[in-house]
């Protein structure tokens, strides 16, 4: 191994330190840096109300990859102008009030307080022995959505990428509970509607349960699990000698908004014995309001939940959670040792995050969820999540007012499922156009998806800019749209 004498190797860190120091700007340097990007943002939240919500661009973005990484770096404004070009300009504006697609986040301000904060500091909260007071700031935030769901002292859970890894984690947890092992899993049905959230399958095959059968529960009028049917289901496996062990419902599926109905599924899943998981991603958080408290209920007597702050508490992407009742399950299916760990293992007076997730190494997500909710206090939020479920029903009823138009199932928290019937040529066909059309407008940015062969267009109202206003557009928009196919 190649190696410098004494006296050039001390210069040769010298030369290296001078470079490497440019990662370390001064107070100025910083000013500089930080001074356009607060510009930057500051026009970007100016323009929002009259940006599209979806822009059509024939580069798509394209241009981003003709920026090569330098040696020496570019200035901030440059970089900020390939962002506004290239990121900002093409595709879906997240942060409009018009986005009424998918499950709409947020993004709210006081988030990106938090982030800032946390990048600067860079805490670890993993384990609590780093950094004691991030470990319990996000136990705290935990132990507050424990006491929402009506969780006992016993839950504990974790804050996680979002809902995938959340409902990763919950299947492994309840397979290691259950004592699913390799040979068994061909034998150990589990059972779920087909509205659940495509990543609990995912989640499965992730887990090593890709053998394991999935049972669909049939689903009523609405698109919500029949309990009665899963007792069927469940007794026929047992008298087919298999062995049921877990049942995924859902508190507000991703289709149709559509709430399980948890307590009855729940008296299932006690006298069969059967882990109960909750997918709440889209509506857990709706448990803060009267009205959501009055569609969701039984979350209580699950075992495990998610729910998604960056989805009902309008937080950055990024941001989900898990909890489980009895949280000692939980530790026991994550817990680790590692002899280089061998100083924070003797901190026990707090449970470190990390002994709750698949994740070590992690970003201190919980500051961003702290810093909004003891900033603004739970009242806007409670506000905020009531007014869509108000706007979700004001344009269900607005949509009745269309000829043609037929809808699906009354809303139950802010997705409505609708379709136009043109009087000639095929619903599903001219619907596919519909969107299209909508989309290529970019005013709003609103959804498709196929149930039971049927085209169906999707209103979501989550997103915390989302007003009446946005709603009264969606409608014009539509009938605009209609008028001109039909035409």
């Amino acid at each position: 191994m190649l190696s410098l004498e004494a006296g050039a190797l001390r210069e040769r860190i010298a030369e290296l330190e001078e470079v490497a120091r440019r990662l370390e700007p001064g107070p100025e340097d910083r000013e500089a840096l930080r001074a356009p990007v607060v510009r930057h943002s500051e026009e970007f939240y100016a323009g929002l109300e009259e940006a599209l919500a979806y822009r059509v661009t024939e580069d798509k973005g394209v241009g981003i990859l003709a920026v090569p990484i330098p040696e020496n770096g570019i200035g901030i404004d440059e970089a900020l102008e390939i962002i506004g070009e290239h990121v900002d300009r093409p595709g879906l504006n997240p942060a409009s009030g018009g986005h009424m697609a998918y499950v709409p986040g947020g993004g709210v301000f006081a988030s990106s307080l938090g982030d800032y904060l946390a990048d600067v500091g860079n805490h670890y909260s993993g384990v609590f022995y780093a950094t004691p007071g991030a470990a319990r700031l996000e136990n705290l935030l935990v132990r507050w959505m424990a006491d929402l769901v009506g969780y006992p002292e016993s839950a504990l859970g974790t804050l996680s990428s979002g809902g995938s890894i959340a409902n990763l984690t919950a299947v492994v947890a309840a397979r290691d509970a259950k004592r699913v092992r390799p040979r068994d899993v061909e034998r150990s049905p589990v059972y779920m509607t087909r509205q659940v959230h495509h990543c609990v399958t995912k989640a499965m095959r992730l887990a090593g349960l890709g053998e394991a059968p999935i049972r669909g529960v049939p689903l009523d009028d609405r698109y919500r699990m029949r309990a009665d049917e899963l007792a069927r289901l469940i007794e026929a496996d047992r008298e087919a000698g298999l062995r049921p062990w877990m049942v995924v419902a859902s508190s507000g599926t991703t289709d149709t908004g559509a709430i399980d109905p948890v307590d009855e599924i729940a008296d299932v899943a006690e006298a069969e014995g059967l882990w109960l998981h909750v997918d709440a991603a889209y509506g857990g958080f709706f448990l803060l309001t009267e009205l959501g408290r009055e569609l969701i209920r039984g979350l209580e007597r699950s075992d495990s939940v998610v729910m998604d702050p960056h989805k009902g508490l309008f937080l950055p992407y990024g941001t989900g959670a898990l909890i489980v009742k009895d949280g000692a399950l939980l530790a026991r299916s994550q817990h680790y040792e590692a002899n280089y760990l061998q100083d924070a293992l003797s901190s026990t007076e707090e449970i470190s995050p990390a002994d709750l997730s698949p994740e070590l190494t992690r970003h201190f997500r919980g500051l961003r969820m702290w810093m909004p909710l003891v900033l603004h206090g739970l009242a806007p939020f409670r506000a905020a999540l009531e007014e869509k479920i108000q706007l979700c029903r004001y344009f269900y009823e607005e949509l009745g007012r269309i000829p043609g138009m037929e809808r699906g199932p009354y809303p139950e928290l802010s997705v409505a499922l609708y379709r136009y019937v043109p009087d000639e040529g095929d619903p599903n066909e001219f619907n596919a156009r519909l969107i299209r059309e909508v989309q290529r407008d970019g005013r709003i940015f609103l959804s498709s998806t196929t149930i039971d062969d049927v085209f169906w267009l999707r209103l979501a109202v989550l997103c915390f800019r989302t007003h009446r206003r946005h709603v009264d557009l969606a409608l014009e928009i539509l009938k605009e749209k209609i008028a001109k196919l039909e035409g």
